[in-house]
């Protein structure tokens, strides 16, 4: 990169700053649920189309794509945000907090950016605004890909990276690499984090329906009791991890998050049903724990009188940082946040379905420092008391704008 863009850059990160962080509070005290992202939708595609750059709006449900292309030819390159909230009432006293209520699945829920979506949003706002006024410095095109239900869509309903990729989104023009970042409150301001190779886990559902014998509570040996069962499937699922899987190659997780049965004191019910996630980080583990499950599930039912059945679907993919490109662009994230800022981590078993861009062409997903250095508090990702230290986001603009300037003219 030259000296004089360099110079012109610095100029306007600084200027853009205050801006950056007006969007994220306007649209962390208007959250939308996942594919109902409307109002998000229109103010994103409101600002890339003032600064002249082609948008596309609808792509997958409320999805916001934003084209923009240099004046001389090259690759093609896509940054990612995503720009759903969640279903959790908000517990602080910031002056922009969520007071929003709206349905989810037939009740009203409050509704929140917990997990930093706004910040995401308004960061690749900001890079596309810096971006659009050197299109006589870039060589090829920049595709800003605004992601509606990262979270995942409504029940019955398709939507996220994976309906975005079955719409063509990295295609016209054809996407060569894409980037994407996700702020994390536990990381301090002005630090980035990231992993090459699987860096997120690959999520799975999975539903076992356990079938008993209904009988009295006092008389258990009158009928096959499908709690007991699914104690001893629980149990049996654990030794998977503990005892099967080689858990000094990735982590790997099988979690049951609800079970439902029964509905009396002194009832033995009929059925039990389980609900639950795994999480590998590893595709050879993650096929020897389907398979592991599958042959476990029905014989630990049969063994103790019962039968069951379990079925496991894909939620995410693995999100796997191509390390070509991890290294490529090392450079770009040491130059704006200098090389002891820029620090590898360890895998984490959350996901992200930015996977499904990186499984069509390469990608670097990394992690943003939002927690306010010295600060010694925690504040989770998906609880009420998430907070995010918005002096984070400026580097967030730099290191995407830079990455892909970088990536662009080389």
């Amino acid at each position: 990169m030259n000296s004089i863009l360099a110079q012109d850059l610095e100029k306007e990160y600084k200027a853009i700053e205050s801006k950056v962080i007006e969007w994220r509070r306007e649209i962390h005290q208007n959250p939308e649920l996942s594919n109902r992202e409307f109002k998000t939708a229109e103010k994103i595609a409101k600002h890339l189309t003032s600064l002249g750059i082609e948008v596309q709006t609808g792509v997958a449900h409320t999805g916001v794509v934003g084209i923009l292309k240099g004046q001389k030819p090259g690759k093609v390159i896509a940054l990612r945000a995503d720009i759903d909230a969640l279903p959790v009432f908000e517990r602080n006293d910031l002056p922009f907090k969520s007071t929003v209520v709206t349905d989810f699945k037939g009740e009203e829920v409050p509704v929140m950016h917990a997990c930093g979506h706004d910040t995401h949003t308004a960061i690749l706002m900001g890079v596309a605004e810096i971006l659009s006024k050197h299109t006589d410095k870039i060589k090829g095109t920049v595709k800003f890909i605004f992601q509606p239900a990262e979270e995942g869509p409504p029940e019955g309903e398709e939507g996220g990276a994976l309906l975005m990729v079955k719409e063509g989104v990295l295609k016209n023009p054809d996407v060569d690499a894409i980037f994407g970042l996700h702020i994390n409150s536990q990381t301090p301001v002005g630090v980035i984090r990231y992993k090459s190779g699987g860096t997120m886990a690959a999520a799975q559902k999975f539903v076992i329906n356990v079938k008993g014998k209904q009988s009295h509570g006092a008389r258990p040996w009158s009928g096959v009791d499908p709690i007991l069962i699914s104690a001893k499937i629980i149990d049996g699922l654990q030794t998977i991890i503990s005892r099967e899987v080689e858990l000094t190659n990735e982590a790997a997780v099988i979690t049951v998050g609800k079970i439902t049965s029964g509905v009396r004191f002194n009832i033995i019910p009929e059925s039990a049903e389980m609900i639950g996630t795994i999480r590998t980080l590893d595709y050879d583990m993650k096929a020897l724990i389907n398979k592991r499950m599958k042959e476990m599930v029905p014989a630990l039912a049969k063994a103790y009188g019962g039968e069951a059945t379990i079925e496991i679907k894909d939620a995410t993919d693995i999100t796997y940082n191509d390390p070509d490109l991890v290294t490529q662009m090392l450079p770009s994230l040491n130059k704006v946040a200098g090389e002891n800022n820029v620090q590898t981590q360890k895998a984490v078993t959350g996901a992200e379905d930015f996977s499904y861009f990186q499984k069509e062409v390469p990608g670097f997903f990394f992690f943003l420092g939002g927690m306010t250095p010295g600060n010694t508090a925690s504040f989770p990702h998906h609880t009420p008391d998430f907070i995010i230290d918005d002096s984070g986001l400026l580097l967030g603009v730099k290191a995407l704008t830079e990455m892909s300037i970088d990536y662009l003219n080389k």
